[in-house]
Protein backbone atom coordinates (compact mmCIF):
# COMPACT_ATOMS: atom_id res chain seq x y z
CA UNK A 1 0.00 0.00 0.00
CA UNK A 2 1.56 3.21 -0.96
CA UNK A 3 1.37 6.53 1.09
CA UNK A 4 -1.95 8.03 0.45
CA UNK A 5 -5.11 8.66 1.72
CA UNK A 6 -8.12 10.28 1.59
CA UNK A 7 -9.65 12.16 4.80
CA UNK A 8 -12.98 13.11 5.17
CA UNK A 9 -13.76 14.79 8.35
CA UNK A 10 -11.65 17.30 9.84
CA UNK A 11 -12.78 17.74 13.34
CA UNK A 12 -10.50 18.08 16.13
CA UNK A 13 -8.64 14.81 15.96
CA UNK A 14 -8.70 14.32 12.08
CA UNK A 15 -7.34 17.62 11.17
CA UNK A 16 -4.31 16.83 14.02
CA UNK A 17 -4.10 13.25 12.12
CA UNK A 18 -3.41 14.88 8.91
CA UNK A 19 -0.84 17.14 9.56
CA UNK A 20 0.81 14.23 11.61
CA UNK A 21 0.63 12.14 8.23
CA UNK A 22 1.63 15.03 6.32
CA UNK A 23 4.82 15.07 8.80
CA UNK A 24 5.71 11.84 7.62
CA UNK A 25 5.53 12.57 4.30
CA UNK A 26 1.99 10.82 2.98
CA UNK A 27 -0.16 12.53 0.08
CA UNK A 28 -3.37 13.63 1.72
CA UNK A 29 -6.72 14.49 -0.10
CA UNK A 30 -9.29 16.03 2.65
CA UNK A 31 -12.82 16.94 2.48
CA UNK A 32 -14.75 18.78 4.97
CA UNK A 33 -17.24 20.66 5.37
CA UNK A 34 -15.91 23.54 6.60
CA UNK A 35 -13.46 24.74 3.76
CA UNK A 36 -11.13 26.42 7.06
CA UNK A 37 -10.17 23.22 7.69
CA UNK A 38 -9.06 22.01 4.22
CA UNK A 39 -7.73 25.40 3.93
CA UNK A 40 -5.58 24.71 6.63
CA UNK A 41 -4.38 21.05 5.75
CA UNK A 42 -3.54 22.50 1.83
CA UNK A 43 -1.24 24.76 3.78
CA UNK A 44 0.46 22.06 5.58
CA UNK A 45 1.15 20.33 1.79
CA UNK A 46 -2.03 18.49 1.78
CA UNK A 47 -4.73 18.62 -0.99
CA UNK A 48 -7.79 19.98 -0.42
CA UNK A 49 -11.19 19.04 -1.93
CA UNK A 50 -14.72 20.48 -2.07
CA UNK A 51 -16.45 17.06 -2.41
CA UNK A 52 -17.00 13.52 -1.19
CA UNK A 53 -16.65 13.01 -5.23
CA UNK A 54 -13.26 15.00 -5.58
CA UNK A 55 -11.62 13.00 -2.72
CA UNK A 56 -12.60 9.84 -4.41
CA UNK A 57 -11.17 11.02 -7.89
CA UNK A 58 -8.17 12.17 -6.56
CA UNK A 59 -7.14 8.97 -4.89
CA UNK A 60 -4.92 6.04 -7.26
CA UNK A 61 -6.63 2.81 -6.90
CA UNK A 62 -7.04 0.68 -4.72
CA UNK A 63 -8.10 4.06 -2.65
CA UNK A 64 -8.31 3.82 1.38
CA UNK A 65 -10.69 6.58 2.56
CA UNK A 66 -10.74 7.51 5.97
CA UNK A 67 -14.03 8.65 7.81
CA UNK A 68 -13.74 10.79 11.14
CA UNK A 69 -16.96 11.88 11.23
CA UNK A 70 -19.85 11.70 13.85
CA UNK A 71 -21.38 8.40 14.68
CA UNK A 72 -24.92 9.50 13.47
CA UNK A 73 -22.94 10.43 9.90
CA UNK A 74 -20.65 7.64 9.19
CA UNK A 75 -24.47 6.23 6.68
CA UNK A 76 -24.54 8.86 5.11
CA UNK A 77 -21.26 9.35 3.99
CA UNK A 78 -20.78 5.70 3.26
CA UNK A 79 -24.55 6.04 0.62
CA UNK A 80 -22.21 8.85 -0.94
CA UNK A 81 -18.79 7.04 -1.20
CA UNK A 82 -20.04 3.83 -2.33
CA UNK A 83 -21.05 4.45 -5.94
CA UNK A 84 -18.01 6.07 -6.57
CA UNK A 85 -15.72 3.12 -5.51
CA UNK A 86 -14.22 0.26 -7.04
CA UNK A 87 -14.28 -3.29 -5.79
CA UNK A 88 -11.12 -3.61 -2.94
CA UNK A 89 -10.99 0.04 -2.36
CA UNK A 90 -10.77 0.56 1.72
CA UNK A 91 -13.28 2.51 4.07
CA UNK A 92 -12.01 3.52 7.51
CA UNK A 93 -14.42 4.26 10.22
CA UNK A 94 -12.12 5.66 12.93
CA UNK A 95 -14.60 7.27 14.75
CA UNK A 96 -16.34 5.90 18.14
CA UNK A 97 -19.40 3.88 16.29
CA UNK A 98 -21.25 1.70 17.85
CA UNK A 99 -19.70 -1.42 17.02
CA UNK A 100 -22.82 -3.24 16.09
CA UNK A 101 -23.10 -0.79 12.96
CA UNK A 102 -19.52 -1.34 12.07
CA UNK A 103 -20.18 -5.05 11.52
CA UNK A 104 -23.20 -4.25 9.71
CA UNK A 105 -21.20 -1.90 7.83
CA UNK A 106 -18.62 -4.47 7.26
CA UNK A 107 -20.90 -7.08 5.93
CA UNK A 108 -23.22 -4.73 3.52
CA UNK A 109 -19.54 -3.34 1.82
CA UNK A 110 -18.24 -6.58 1.52
CA UNK A 111 -21.35 -8.23 -0.38
CA UNK A 112 -20.70 -5.10 -2.58
CA UNK A 113 -16.87 -5.78 -3.28
CA UNK A 114 -15.53 -2.69 -0.66
CA UNK A 115 -13.56 -3.08 2.43
CA UNK A 116 -13.87 -1.74 5.78
CA UNK A 117 -12.07 -1.59 8.86
CA UNK A 118 -12.98 -0.25 12.14
CA UNK A 119 -10.57 1.55 14.35
CA UNK A 120 -10.83 3.27 17.45
CA UNK A 121 -8.73 5.64 18.30
CA UNK A 122 -7.80 6.83 21.95
CA UNK A 123 -5.50 9.85 22.98
CA UNK A 124 -7.81 12.67 21.89
CA UNK A 125 -6.56 15.33 20.02
CA UNK A 126 -3.42 16.11 21.65
CA UNK A 127 -3.04 12.07 20.89
CA UNK A 128 -3.92 12.53 16.84
CA UNK A 129 -1.31 14.99 16.99
CA UNK A 130 1.07 13.50 19.16
CA UNK A 131 0.93 10.00 18.48
CA UNK A 132 -2.24 7.74 19.47
CA UNK A 133 -3.34 4.78 20.02
CA UNK A 134 -5.38 2.63 17.90
CA UNK A 135 -7.63 -0.52 18.26
CA UNK A 136 -8.19 -2.45 14.71
CA UNK A 137 -10.93 -4.71 13.81
CA UNK A 138 -11.63 -6.27 10.46
CA UNK A 139 -10.13 -8.67 8.01
CA UNK A 140 -6.79 -9.65 9.03
CA UNK A 141 -5.27 -8.87 5.82
CA UNK A 142 -6.35 -5.06 5.68
CA UNK A 143 -4.66 -4.61 8.91
CA UNK A 144 -1.18 -5.95 7.72
CA UNK A 145 -1.51 -4.41 4.40
CA UNK A 146 -2.41 -0.80 6.48
CA UNK A 147 0.39 -2.14 8.95
CA UNK A 148 2.66 -2.67 5.89
CA UNK A 149 2.28 0.78 4.59
CA UNK A 150 3.71 2.80 8.00
CA UNK A 151 0.78 4.27 8.33
CA UNK A 152 0.28 3.21 12.23
CA UNK A 153 3.82 3.74 12.94
CA UNK A 154 3.32 7.37 11.05
CA UNK A 155 0.35 7.97 13.45
CA UNK A 156 0.58 6.23 17.14
CA UNK A 157 2.91 6.31 19.88
CA UNK A 158 5.20 3.20 19.83
CA UNK A 159 3.39 -0.10 20.27
CA UNK A 160 0.24 1.97 20.43
CA UNK A 161 -1.83 0.36 17.90
CA UNK A 162 -3.13 -3.84 17.70
CA UNK A 163 -5.44 -5.51 15.59
CA UNK A 164 -8.41 -6.36 17.80
CA UNK A 165 -10.53 -9.22 15.92
CA UNK A 166 -12.84 -9.26 13.09
CA UNK A 167 -15.37 -6.98 12.19
CA UNK A 168 -16.99 -4.30 15.06
CA UNK A 169 -13.97 -5.55 17.06
CA UNK A 170 -11.82 -2.59 17.04
CA UNK A 171 -14.93 -0.83 18.27
CA UNK A 172 -15.99 -2.56 21.00
CA UNK A 173 -12.94 -2.66 22.49
CA UNK A 174 -12.84 1.69 21.93
CA UNK A 175 -16.01 1.10 23.57
CA UNK A 176 -15.14 -0.63 26.55
CA UNK A 177 -11.93 1.58 27.09
CA UNK A 178 -14.05 4.60 27.16
CA UNK A 179 -16.32 3.06 29.38
CA UNK A 180 -13.57 2.68 31.95
CA UNK A 181 -12.71 6.01 31.18
CA UNK A 182 -15.92 7.04 32.79
CA UNK A 183 -15.49 5.23 36.00
CA UNK A 184 -11.63 6.16 36.08
CA UNK A 185 -12.53 9.68 36.21
CA UNK A 186 -15.78 9.71 38.63
CA UNK A 187 -13.29 8.28 41.07
CA UNK A 188 -10.47 11.06 40.49
CA UNK A 189 -13.61 13.12 41.13
CA UNK A 190 -15.00 11.71 44.26
CA UNK A 191 -11.35 11.54 45.67
CA UNK A 192 -10.80 15.21 44.70
CA UNK A 193 -14.40 16.09 45.98
CA UNK A 194 -13.51 14.98 49.46
CA UNK A 195 -10.16 16.04 49.75
CA UNK A 196 -11.71 19.84 48.65
CA UNK A 197 -14.10 19.59 51.44
CA UNK A 198 -11.37 18.39 54.29
CA UNK A 199 -12.00 20.22 57.28
CA UNK A 200 -9.21 18.85 58.78
CA UNK A 201 -6.19 19.92 56.45
CA UNK A 202 -5.83 22.54 54.28
CA UNK A 203 -5.01 20.71 50.87
CA UNK A 204 -3.11 22.10 47.18
CA UNK A 205 -4.66 20.03 45.25
CA UNK A 206 -2.28 21.29 42.75
CA UNK A 207 0.32 19.46 44.80
CA UNK A 208 -1.27 16.70 45.02
CA UNK A 209 -2.14 16.09 41.35
CA UNK A 210 2.13 17.01 40.56
CA UNK A 211 2.88 14.10 43.58
CA UNK A 212 0.20 11.76 42.50
CA UNK A 213 1.57 11.97 38.60
CA UNK A 214 5.05 11.18 39.91
CA UNK A 215 5.28 7.15 40.15
CA UNK A 216 2.16 6.88 42.78
CA UNK A 217 -0.22 3.98 41.56
CA UNK A 218 -2.79 5.93 39.65
CA UNK A 219 -0.32 7.89 37.71
CA UNK A 220 -2.07 8.28 34.87
CA UNK A 221 -3.14 11.04 31.77
CA UNK A 222 -6.16 11.19 33.75
CA UNK A 223 -4.51 12.52 36.77
CA UNK A 224 -1.77 14.41 34.91
CA UNK A 225 -4.75 16.15 32.58
CA UNK A 226 -6.87 17.46 36.04
CA UNK A 227 -3.21 18.95 37.16
CA UNK A 228 -3.11 21.29 34.30
CA UNK A 229 -6.71 21.61 34.72
CA UNK A 230 -5.99 22.99 38.20
CA UNK A 231 -3.30 24.73 37.39
CA UNK A 232 -5.37 26.91 35.10
CA UNK A 233 -8.05 27.42 36.72
CA UNK A 234 -7.57 26.93 40.56
CA UNK A 235 -8.71 24.05 43.06
CA UNK A 236 -12.45 25.33 43.08
CA UNK A 237 -12.66 25.00 39.23
CA UNK A 238 -15.16 28.49 39.13
CA UNK A 239 -14.79 28.98 35.10
CA UNK A 240 -15.58 25.37 34.55
CA UNK A 241 -19.17 23.73 34.43
CA UNK A 242 -20.78 21.49 37.17
CA UNK A 243 -22.40 20.04 34.84
CA UNK A 244 -20.76 16.71 33.64
CA UNK A 245 -21.54 15.64 29.62
CA UNK A 246 -21.60 12.19 28.14
CA UNK A 247 -20.97 11.02 24.35
CA UNK A 248 -22.63 7.64 24.27
CA UNK A 249 -20.01 5.10 24.69
CA UNK A 250 -20.28 4.77 28.47
CA UNK A 251 -24.08 3.70 28.06
CA UNK A 252 -22.95 1.76 25.27
CA UNK A 253 -20.66 -0.03 27.62
CA UNK A 254 -23.41 -0.65 30.44
CA UNK A 255 -26.17 -2.25 27.63
CA UNK A 256 -23.12 -4.29 26.10
CA UNK A 257 -22.96 -5.70 29.82
CA UNK A 258 -26.75 -6.11 29.97
CA UNK A 259 -26.74 -7.88 26.96
CA UNK A 260 -23.81 -10.66 28.11
CA UNK A 261 -25.31 -10.70 31.52
CA UNK A 262 -21.87 -8.99 33.10
CA UNK A 263 -22.76 -6.51 36.15
CA UNK A 264 -21.14 -3.11 35.94
CA UNK A 265 -22.23 -0.87 38.62
CA UNK A 266 -18.82 1.39 38.94
CA UNK A 267 -19.60 2.65 35.00
CA UNK A 268 -22.99 2.93 35.62
CA UNK A 269 -22.85 5.11 38.67
CA UNK A 270 -20.23 7.41 36.74
CA UNK A 271 -23.19 7.53 34.54
CA UNK A 272 -25.58 8.04 36.97
CA UNK A 273 -23.69 10.96 39.07
CA UNK A 274 -23.33 12.48 35.01
CA UNK A 275 -27.07 12.70 34.48
CA UNK A 276 -28.22 14.01 38.11
CA UNK A 277 -25.23 16.52 37.93
CA UNK A 278 -27.47 18.10 34.63
CA UNK A 279 -30.13 19.33 37.15
CA UNK A 280 -27.54 19.52 40.02
CA UNK A 281 -24.40 20.92 39.08
CA UNK A 282 -21.65 19.40 41.52
CA UNK A 283 -17.81 19.79 42.10
CA UNK A 284 -17.38 15.99 41.37
CA UNK A 285 -19.03 17.55 37.64
CA UNK A 286 -16.87 19.86 37.50
CA UNK A 287 -13.70 17.60 37.85
CA UNK A 288 -15.17 15.48 35.04
CA UNK A 289 -15.88 18.39 32.81
CA UNK A 290 -12.15 19.61 33.62
CA UNK A 291 -10.77 16.31 32.51
CA UNK A 292 -12.93 16.58 29.39
CA UNK A 293 -12.08 19.73 28.74
CA UNK A 294 -8.78 19.05 28.82
CA UNK A 295 -8.26 15.97 26.85
CA UNK A 296 -10.76 16.22 24.44
CA UNK A 297 -10.90 20.37 24.09
CA UNK A 298 -15.20 19.65 24.58
CA UNK A 299 -16.63 22.72 25.71
CA UNK A 300 -16.77 22.82 29.11
CA UNK A 301 -16.85 26.33 30.55
CA UNK A 302 -19.42 27.61 33.30
CA UNK A 303 -22.25 29.44 31.93
CA UNK A 304 -23.24 32.73 33.52
CA UNK A 305 -26.86 31.13 34.20
CA UNK A 306 -25.03 28.07 36.10
CA UNK A 307 -24.91 28.84 39.88
CA UNK A 308 -21.53 28.53 41.45
CA UNK A 309 -21.08 25.15 43.39
CA UNK A 310 -19.75 25.62 46.96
Amino acid sequence: MKKEIGYIGLGKMGKNMVFRLLDAGWNIIAYNRSQESVQEVVEKGGKGAQSVKEVVSKLSLPRTVWLMVPHQGVDEVINELVPMLEKGDLIVDGGNSPYQESKRRAKELNDKGIEFLDIGVSGGPGGALNGACMMVGGKKELYDRLEASGFFKDTCLLNGWGYMGSSGAGHFVKMVHNGIEYGMMQSIAEGFDLMRHSKEFDLDLVKITDVYSHGSVITSSLVSWMSDGYKKYGKDLNEISGKASSTGEGAWTVEAGTRENISMPVIQASLDVRQASQAKPSYQGKVVSTMRGEFGQHPVKRTPEEPEVL
